[in-house]
């Protein structure tokens, strides 16, 4: 891996951690608002934003997480295989605002593995907390691909790891 490459993806991974923090009370639970989520949408542009945005959860989870082991397993796995399966769709669908719906769409569906982690940790109904997780998952997926748009609008993710 590039330098340059693992210098942006550990900047990626501590802003993931830093934005996770700054609105803590709301990133942790069966209505999840975790603004960092956004970022996911960088895999959109580069798959090699993929090991920040894990890195980011996994770190994440592991200090500030209550759900401890669950959401190491569950939380980050959620992100592998969401990212995965956006990575995979490029060769696809060629639109970047189709891509950023379908990644909307993935990673608000994959929230289950979210639900069962609080459904093991802390006893939330499953079929309730995934409806919950999923559509607070979709609306920070939502809000978030046009601001990265904006942001790519300036940075050109794209090529900034190429």
């Amino acid at each position: 891996m590039k330098t340059k490459t693992l210098v942006i993806n550990g900047i990626l991974a501590a802003l993931y951690i830093v934005v996770t923090l700054l609105i803590k009370p709301f990133g942790f639970s069966s209505i999840q608002f975790r603004v960092s989520e956004m970022f996911n949408h960088l895999v959109v542009f580069n798959k090699k934003y993929f090991f920040g945005i894990v890195v980011g959860v996994f770190i994440a989870n592991l200090f500030f997480s209550e759900l401890g082991l669950y959401d190491l397993f569950f939380g980050v796995g959620q992100s592998i295989v969401a990212l995965s399966i956006t990575i995979f769709s490029s060769k696809f669908i060629k639109s970047i605002w189709m891509r950023m719906i379908f990644n909307t769409l993935i990673f608000s569906f994959t929230m289950f593995f979210i639900a069962i982690a609080l459904n093991l940790a802390l006893g939330f109904p499953f079929w309730i907390t995934w409806l919950t997780v999923a559509v607070s998952e979709f609306i920070v997926m939502a809000i978030g691909a046009p601001l990265i748009m904006a942001l790519n609008k300036r940075i050109n993710f794209a090529k900034l790891l190429s």
